[in-house]
């Protein structure tokens, strides 16, 4: 690989968003086969949250104990920083914040689907969105909802789509959909808190209607 082309001189250049996940960790351990060992790190850990998790030991399986500690370090800098950032997450308490924060959801041509991520205070984790289009039971299964929510830690959730018609009023499928997520959630102790149905200039939330999960 040319000098210019390498991660370290694109960042310069480009910015940090250019670089792709190996690119990054490349640059952390900025040695001559950096790019390689990047490589065979993203194929061991099948995503960040899997890679944060690893102690140095565990690492040094792969690496050098300096490249090692060099990753646990970033990571580390990392879980302090959010840490400081807490109180700039949103507090979800009640139903009307949530809406709130899925406020862009109400103009969105397509059915879309996003968990609100918590944790044990109701502070937002992260807000993934899991599925993009004609929303069935079939289609939207109990292992991508709980996913997100297992690999970040998150003890309780909230499910929210949109009905792209306007009208949030919800269907039996969306009751029964909520009804099945809410079990499965028990069986992993992650709380399905509540489901946002977001319309065109209103919304509906499933517990405040009434409904039990």
């Amino acid at each position: 690989m040319a000098s210019h082309d390498s991660p370290l001189n694109r960042l310069v250049t480009d910015g940090t968003h250019s670089l792709t996940t190996t690119d990054l960790i490349a640059v952390i351990l900025a040695d001559d086969d950096a790019q390689n060992t990047a490589r065979s790190l993203v194929n061991r850990y099948t995503d960040l949250h899997a890679l944060a998790q690893a102690n140095p030991i565990d690492l040094g399986r792969t690496l050098s104990l300096s490249d090692a500690g060099r990753i646990a370090a970033a990571f580390e800098l990392c879980r302090r920083l959010a840490r400081e950032n807490i109180l700039e997450r949103p507090l979800i308490k009640t139903s009307a914040d949530a809406a709130t924060l899925m406020n862009d959801m109400s103009v969105l041509t397509q059915e879309h689907v996003r968990v609100i991520l918590l944790d044990i205070n109701r502070r937002v984790i992260a807000v993934p969105t899991l599925y993009i289009g004609t929303l069935t039971a079939s289609v939207l299964r109990a292992s991508e909802v709980y996913r997100e929510a297992i690999l970040r830690g998150s003890p309780m959730l909230i499910l929210v789509h949109n009905h792209p018609s306007g009208d949030p009023t919800p269907s039996p499928e969306d009751v029964e959909m909520s009804r099945a997520l809410a079990a499965a959630g028990r069986l992993l102790d992650i709380a399905l808190l509540d489901h946002l149905i977001i319309g065109r200039g209103a919304w509906v939330s499933l517990r405040d209607l009434g409904f039990t999960f």
